[in-house]
């Protein structure tokens, strides 16, 4: 069995949903490329991370916006996640996770653990089914979702082999949080994916850092800064290797291999 799956460190333009979706695409073309079947944003990546301004940008599932994302899908067999915020029937905000599959469906999951801080703004949300990636089954999670053991552990229990978290983490946050998606993967057997943001916003400076780690918890590839970059993680016959591909590079030469493959 064969898996890649990809963290995409990205910037998003504040409020501006046209815009963050071309500039998904490009991320998007890269993925292709290398083959990933999974490509994750960070939380409320159509967006920026604007609590302020989320209500007058919710996204609908089926909303047109979302077309060239599914074009990316259909056509490079990849599910795409990304993240945007959602309302519900009772006029509630969530947190959302939309992952747009290759048939062209959207999977909804929200956001179960709201931080204190979006309280004001979100309503915390029920989540959301796995999703089915080739052989692998996918767990996904939105930042303050993966701090909370027992999220970790039913994903677990429901068969994920992945679990795939989109966040807005600063620098202060980082080497905890990191240490806690490590932790999933080492306990309950699952590769874990982080895509954090690239630089700043809503206010917030995010520590970039985006990860895999592999289900032994092994760091299979990582960027070491704030730059834009895809974050690649290939699983090939029970081995991981990783590759950080830098976006201001074109994709064919700009890529840089991690240093080492895991067991």
């Amino acid at each position: 069995m064969s898996l890649i799956i990809a963290a995409a460190q990205s910037t998003s333009v504040r409020g501006d949903i046209s815009r963050n979706v071309a500039h998904h695409l490009r991320f998007g073309t890269i993925a292709r490329e290398r083959g990933a079947q999974l490509l994750v944003f960070p939380e409320l990546s159509l967006t920026g991370y604007e609590l302020t301004m989320a209500r007058s940008n919710a996204v609908r599932p089926d909303s047109s916006d979302l077309d060239p994302l599914r074009h990316l899908a259909t056509h490079a067999h990849m599910t795409v996640v990304v993240g945007a915020p959602l309302r519900n029937g009772n006029d509630e905000l969530h947190i959302a996770a939309l992952a747009i599959r290759p048939d062209g469906s959207v999977l909804t999951y929200t956001k179960e653990h709201v931080h204190q801080s979006e309280e004001a703004v979100f309503t915390s949300g029920p989540g959301g089914p796995t999703l089915r990636v080739e052989d692998s089954t996918v767990a996904l999670a939105i930042c303050a979702d993966a701090t909370h053991p027992q999220h970790a552990a039913s994903a677990a229990a429901r068969g994920a082999n992945v679990y795939a978290a989109g966040v807005m983490i600063d620098q202060i946050g980082y080497a905890r949080k990191a240490v806690l998606l490590r932790n999933h993967a080492r306990e309950y057997g699952m590769a874990v994916l982080m895509a954090n943001y690239s630089g700043a916003t809503g206010g917030e400076v995010s520590a970039g850092k985006s990860a895999v780690w592999s289900e032994d918890g092994q760091l299979v590839a990582a960027s070491t800064g704030t730059e834009e970059a895809l974050v690649v993680g290939m699983k090939q016959n029970g081995v991981w290797s990783g590759i950080v591909l830098p976006l201001s590079l074109p994709s064919t030469t700009g890529s840089r291999p991690f240093p080492f493959p895991c067991q």
